[in-house]
């Protein structure tokens, strides 16, 4: 559904991407897992179109997307950090937006518009939203128009405990449906119950991607975070050395 070939993005002279390639399919959920200034935001917001890579491809349902912006209308994008016009109020930017894509109203999806009860705060300008609130609508947003693909950004950051679940409860909805979803977290707890696939990247290099079943039996260990602690100390279930195991990139 997505594929990467040979993307190469360099900021003056940090090398944010460095010759990544990748497949991600339908029904999969991959967590793009990595330390700060690995490139997974780099890497998601070339496949969005909002950078583009100074070389390499990316195909979007085996269409090379080169420049273009149609394809876009399938993927449902909630980045880290929400920016919105400040005088814009809650309910004229959700108007605002299907007025834009004028799509038949049994196609929206205002399901977590209502869990997040956001309708009662339509005539709230969005200068005036705490950050979690800012992080709600940008979850609505993500989810509104039903897309194919879903680009989470640290999605979780800023909210509360019940609305985190509540936002993790909807990705497993969307999971179940066969959605490709490709999420961003350093909470990797949150990523337990989602994730197929673990993308790990590292000074801009693609150090693995694999199936989350695979990357448990190799670390022996079933938490997600504890199996990301043994690859960043490179020791298997008996303590030795197994950069090579999770080198290879089995699917």
């Amino acid at each position: 559904m997505i594929r990467i070939e040979n993307i190469t993005k360099r900021f003056k002279k940090l090398k944010a991407l460095d010759n990544i390639s990748a497949s991600f399919e339908k029904g999969q959920v991959i967590s793009l897992i990595g330390p700060n200034g690995s490139g997974k935001t780099t890497l998601i917001k070339s496949i969005l179109g909002m950078v583009k890579p100074d070389s390499g491809k990316i195909f979007f349902k085996e269409e090379y997307i080169n420049g273009g912006f149609i394809y876009r209308k399938d993927i449902g994008y909630m980045p880290q950090i929400g920016r919105y016009p400040d005088n814009m109020k809650i309910g004229q930017l959700f108007n605002m937006l299907k007025n834009i894509r004028n799509e038949p109203p049994e196609t929206i999806d205002n399901e977590l518009i209502k869990e997040y009860d956001l309708c009662s705060m339509y005539e709230k300008p969005m200068r005036t939203l705490s950050g979690g609130t800012r992080q709600k609508v940008s979850a609505a947003i993500a989810f509104l128009f039903n897309p194919s693909v879903l680009i989470l950004d640290e999605p979780t950051a800023g909210l509360d405990p019940l609305s985190s679940e509540v936002l993790k409860e909807k990705i497993l909805q969307e999971k179940n449906k066969g959605k490709l979803i490709l999420i961003t977290s350093h909470i990797l707890s949150d990523l337990d119950e989602l994730t197929t696939h673990v993308m790990y990247l590292q000074e801009g290099k693609m150090q693995f991607l694999k199936n989350i079943e695979t990357l448990r039996e190799d670390t022996g260990e079933i938490k997600l975070a504890k199996a990301i602690a043994r690859v960043m100390k490179g020791e298997d279930p008996a303590g030795n050395f197994i950069s090579e195991v999770l080198t290879k990139k089995t699917k």
